[in-house]
């Protein structure tokens, strides 16, 4: 796993992490319409709206761990995701966007 992905103030065991980015990968794979990164700190997700459940959870999950993160869940029709993180952790946000299709 990239190290940038993972902070030291990320608080999820190491042993977990693998799963953690594979189940945002799946997230990816099966339900993002569109992404846009609008700036250093911010991140817009296009989201399938069957993934509600799945994207709050595992933002929920996220969050505990990486309390940097905020997750802003809008939408009925299309589920949009805004990540944002301040600006001592863009290079989190990096590795996440990095995670995303090409």
């Amino acid at each position: 796993m990239d190290e940038t992905w993972a902070p030291e103030a990320c608080t999820l065991p190491t042993a977990e992490r693998p799963f953690r980015e594979a189940e945002f990968d799946g997230l990816f794979a099966r339900h993002l319409r569109r992404a846009d990164r609008v700036d250093a700190r911010t991140l817009d997700l296009t989201l399938n709206p069957e993934s509600r459940t799945t994207v709050e959870d595992l933002t929920a999950r996220e969050t505990e761990c990486c309390s940097f993160f905020t997750f802003t869940l809008t939408g009925t029709s299309e589920l949009y995701l805004r990540v944002t993180v301040p600006p001592t952790q863009t290079a989190v946000l990096d590795g996440l966007a990095g995670r995303l299709p090409r």
